[in-house]
Parts: structure tokens; C-alpha cells; sequence
């Protein structure tokens, strides 16, 4: 039943986001949004592909359609009134590399120098600069980093790899890499081997 359900959608996403198809066929982040939608349908336990998986995700998840526009740039002004994407879910990042997994990530604001690959996020995350007087002073994401829930970080600080920060955590210091980090503010718990 599940293959049935799986296949219908599949056919109705092409009907109604082919738009989206044409321009993930010719977009420069290709790669990005792949690598996006394989860790998206990793945690979907779905057995979809290219192009299809796209569309699937597209078509199911208004979340995951914020993050394909962010990736598509200017080109997603001809489709994000088509099927719009989550208003109170925002990115204006610097550069992010793919494999970005957003857990319903409502009241999230996503605006950093750089992320790195597979980075994890969950609803209510802010990550942003101090103040007005210094918009450039943002944070520095590694690779494999996972956010949790009401999670803040700003400042000209910088994140290192692998590191895991837990949910309520406000972080304004730099952050070494393989480390635990939680509460307000931001300490280390431990180290991940």
C-alpha cells in the first residue's frame, strides 16, 4: 500500500511542480539539492531517487521547499508563488554546502557566514549577527554539526565539526570540534570520540 501511495504522489508532483523540475535540471547547486534531498529521504525510509525524490519532497514538505528556493536563488521568484515555501522558516546564509536536514524548523532563522555539510536543525533556531552595528559578524558553521530545539548563536563566533549543541543552548563563544555543548550560556559537556 505504501508503493501505491509513494507512486501517486510521485506521478502528482511531476503534474503540478514540473517548473521546479526544469529548474533543478539546470541550477549550479544540483549537487546541493541532491545531497539535501538523500539526507531528507534517509529519515522518510522512502526508496526514491533523482529527480523523483526531489519532486516528492517538493511536493510533501513546504519546509524542505524554503531551502530548495534558498539553492535556486533569483530563478525561485518564477516558482515560490507557485507552491510556497515556509514563511516563518528563513535563510539568508552566506554559503552552505548540501546534505542541510531541517527538523520542522518553524521560527528558524538561518543566517550565517557559512555552513558546513550535513548540518541539523530544529524549530526555533536563530543564528545571526549581535547587533545592528556589525551585520557581518556572524557565525561560522562546520561540517556534521546538529542543532537542537530554541537553539541561538550569534555572533562572530565560529563552530567546529562534529559538534552536537543542545536544545535551549545560547551560544557566543566559539566552539571546539567533537564537542557536546548546552545551556545559557553555552558550555561543553563532553567530547564525542
Amino acid at each position: 500500500m505504501k508503493k501505491i501511495i509513494t507512486s501517486f504522489v510521485v506521478a502528482l508532483s511531476w503534474l503540478l511542480l514540473w517548473p521546479h523540475a526544469i529548474l533543478y535540471v539546470f541550477s549550479s547547486q544540483k549537487k546541493e539539492i541532491y545531497a539535501d534531498i538523500m539526507r531528507d529521504m534517509s529519515y522518510r525510509h522512502a526508496k526514491l531517487k533523482g529527480i523523483c525524490a526531489v519532486l516528492y519532497v517538493l511536493f510533501l514538505d513546504r519546509h524542505y521547499r524554503t531551502l530548495f528556493y534558498y539553492r535556486l536563488g533569483i530563478a525561485s521568484i518564477i516558482v515560490s508563488w507557485l507552491w510556497r515555501g515556509e514563511p516563518s522558516f528563513n535563510i539568508t546564509s552566506g554559503h552552505i554546502l548540501g546534505g542541510v536536514f531541517c527538523v520542522h524548523p518553524s521560527s528558524t532563522y538561518l543566517n550565517a557566514r557559512s555552513i558546513g555539510r550535513n548540518f541539523t536543525c530544529r524549530q526555533n533556531t536563530t543564528i545571526g549577527n549581535k547587533s545592528d552595528e556589525k551585520p557581518n559578524e556572524r557565525p561560522i558553521i562546520g561540517d556534521n554539526v546538529s542543532l537542537g530545539a530554541n537553539v541561538i548563536i550569534i555572533g562572530n563566533v565560529k563552530i567546529g565539526n562534529n559538534v552536537i549543541i543542545g536544545a535551549g543552548s545560547v551560544v557566543v563563544k566559539d566552539v571546539p570540534d567533537n564537542a557536546v555543548v548546552v545551556g545559557n550560556p553555552a558550555r561543553i559537556i563532553r567530547y564525542q570520540c
